[in-house]
């Protein structure tokens, strides 16, 4: 590989992390070619992008990126494939069902995470990450806690007949 396709992969890399909140690095290496593919289709399947990286290059595109990466860059060794993603837990709950289909309990192995601006350094940090609540649906939980006082109001003013004597007894019930 020469210079001028190390500093294009670099910058095609820097673009990407610009662009991808959610970035996981992970070992897929000793897959055959038949898992490796049914890997990468159950990532396009699911949104995520896959792509296998040199870490050298790698660790120069996450410091042009702008991005906070110190951390994840130290787990850059050996083989490396990095995972890009839109919702913090999706490559997280790839990697645990393509493990459980696979009956491989080892790989793929996250060796690290930067997800919702923080760092998760190791595969023990899997469950963790699963259980990352998206921007969505932590935006429904707080919807869905405002909306309970009002609905347990208008159930009152409707249980009540519509009738101020009605209203009166129903709130005097539930005090």
């Amino acid at each position: 590989m020469n210079t001028q396709q190390k500093v294009q992969i670099v910058e095609s890399l820097t673009k990407l992390l610009q662009q991808y909140d959610v970035v996981y690095l992970a070992d897929i290496g000793g897959f055959n070619a038949e898992k490796t593919s049914d890997f990468r289709r159950e990532c396009f399947k699911n949104g995520i992008i896959v792509e296998v990286v040199k870490n050298t290059l790698l660790i120069k595109a996450m410091e042009k990126s702008g991005k906070d990466f110190s951390e994840l860059m130290t787990v850059a060794k050996g083989e490396t494939s990095i995972l890009l993603a839109e919702t913090a837990n999706a490559p997280a709950r790839l990697i645990k069902d393509f493990r459980k289909k696979t009956q491989n309990q080892e790989k793929p192995l996250l060796k690290g995470a930067y997800a919702q601006e923080c760092t998760y350094l190791g595969n023990e940090q899997l469950d963790t990450l699963i259980n990352i609540k998206s921007r969505l649906e932590l935006i429904g939980d707080i919807i869905g806690l405002l909306q309970s006082p009002a609905k347990n109001v208008l159930s009152a003013l409707q249980s009540g007949g519509n009738t101020i004597a009605g209203l009166v007894k129903t709130l005097t019930e539930r005090a």
